[in-house]
């Protein structure tokens, strides 16, 4: 194998395709080689196959990866691309995470039937989310609204908002800027108010950890600051040995060579949550998250994660 012939795995949703055909550009230029060199690999995930209940209820993150790491071990792809909030904490031990992209709008974006901000809606509007910890959140700021599983695609659930199945929802930023759907955004939601999931608005790529050209090849393409940010949040999260069974937020920001972490682990209703803070060097990023998520569960009620 040679530069001028990758193998890209990924997922087959609108949102996975575009997020691989950035991945597949930049590779194409910072090499200069023709796109045609770099073939694509659709592979159907287990999480893209249940539609009818919370991934919680069905294995949690790994539903999105598993096939994919499959398919890398199997010598099928080289590399694959991922949204990074859907990585596991634990991988194979023949995958590593190359690295990341530059980092995406890291915000939740409320799209909502009439345009309404959050505040804006009506007592006992329907709020359609898969995520546990958007769904948390949202009572939090929101005891009066209604939550209900909303499972598919982007496009998918934008429509159930547009013919009013349900009043609103909440979604990526990232994924809408991504797809070229930003207009449909009816508010941004604070990174204060409503602190993302770890990894959200980050494009991670996977490879075998015995596969040192693909690694290399891959080098240009990837950003140390959101590296690091990313190496901060998953380290927090693993310490929390977190899921989608748990309302879980995460973020990280690199402000010249220090590092900002802000975490916190939510009741499921909303009605209570324990939050952390650290600041410290960027390259102690992985330090840093560990030790938010150690402090964390120090200040939880025993076996209280997800509950409180």
């Amino acid at each position: 194998m040679t530069f001028a012939s990758l193998r890209i795995g990924t997922r087959g949703s609108p949102l996975a395709l575009a997020q691989t055909h950035i991945v597949r550009t930049k590779l194409a230029l910072g090499h200069r080689i023709d796109l045609e060199n770099l073939t694509v690999e659709v592979i159907k995930t287990t999480g893209d196959q249940i539609q009818d209940r919370p991934l919680s209820e069905a294995g949690g993150k790994g539903l999105f990866t598993k096939e994919l790491d499959s398919a890398l071990l199997a010598n099928v792809i080289d590399l694959a691309v991922h949204s990074s909030k859907d990585l596991p904490t634990r991988l194979p031990s023949e995958i590593i995470i190359a690295g990341y992209l530059l980092r995406e709008d890291p915000r939740d974006a409320l799209i909502s039937h009439t345009g309404q901000t959050l505040d804006e809606l009506a007592p006992g509007s329907i709020v359609g989310t898969a995520s546990l910890r958007r769904a948390a959140q949202i009572k939090r700021r929101r005891p009066d609204l209604q939550t209900t599983l909303l499972r598919g695609n982007v496009e998918t659930r934008l429509r159930k908002v547009r013919e009013g199945e349900i009043d609103a929802t909440l979604l990526a930023a990232a994924g809408l800027n991504r797809l070229g759907l930003k207009h449909h955004i009816s508010a941004l939601l604070s990174l204060e108010d409503f602190p993302p999931a770890v990894g959200q608005g980050a494009i991670g790529i996977t490879c075998r950890s015995n596969d040192p050209e693909t690694r290399k090849a891959l080098d240009p393409l990837l950003d140390q600051a959101t590296g690091y940010a990313l190496m901060a949040e998953r380290a927090f999260l693993t310490t929390l040995d977190g899921s989608c069974r748990t309302p879980i937020a995460g973020y990280a920001q690199i402000l010249g060579d220090e590092l900002h972490f802000y975490g916190e682990v939510l009741k499921e209703d909303g009605s209570a949550f324990v939050c952390v803070r650290r600041a410290g060097r960027a390259l102690d990023a992985t330090k840093l998250g560990a030790d938010a998520g150690h402090e964390l569960l120090l200040r939880l009620p025993q076996g209280a994660m997800g509950s409180l």
